[in-house]
């Protein structure tokens, strides 16, 4: 038996899970920024190292390609944890989503059990009724749907008996 309380605090949990999601989201964006500004910084350095590489310098221009490539691969990461935490932000929501699904259809059973507690004895076997009401017209419905299913397929046997019979009788009728 769940309780209003149980809930309650469950509940809060999920609101603090989502709280705490977020703020790591908001800690990878400032991490996100954080490397942009290295790649802008790295792109700087190596239009720096560029201009210096024209003046003719071999030994900076080994520099310069591995600053290139350093640039490459951090732009590289940079979109892989992008796509990375974008999934990951994805499945968080859609987690996210479904608890508190949970927890709201918990939260209304709860609410529909107090507000049945509330109610007088009379009002609780008309509920009772209904429900069992409701139970036997779906009963019946599939009973109906399955003799029309039924009769359907005697009536197309009886047409084709009767067509084969009309056939027999016009070759008798030909003889």
């Amino acid at each position: 038996v769940v309780t209003r309380d149980a809930v309650e605090e469950s509940l809060k949990s999920v609101f603090q899970f989502v709280k705490d999601k977020e703020q790591l989201l908001q800690d990878l964006c400032s991490k996100i920024e954080e490397t942009k500004q290295k790649i802008s910084e790295k792109q700087r350095e190596r239009d720096y190292w560029l201009d210096y590489e024209n003046v003719g310098s071999k030994i900076h221009a080994e520099k310069i390609s591995r600053l290139e490539k350093d640039i490459a691969e951090v732009k590289y990461e940079l979109e892989r944890t992008e796509e990375h935490y974008g999934e990951a932000l994805n499945v968080v929501r859609e987690e996210n989503q479904k608890l508190f699904d949970r927890h709201m259809k918990l939260l209304s059973e709860e609410a529909l059990r107090n507000a049945v507690g509330y109610l007088d004895t009379n009002c609780r076997r008309e509920i009772e009724e209904n429900v069992w009401l409701k139970e036997e017209v779906e009963i019946y419905q599939k009973e109906e749907r399955d003799l029309r299913a039924s009769v359907q397929l005697l009536e197309e046997e009886n047409t084709s008996l009767v067509a084969k019979l009309i056939d027999i009788k016009l070759q008798h009728l030909r003889v």
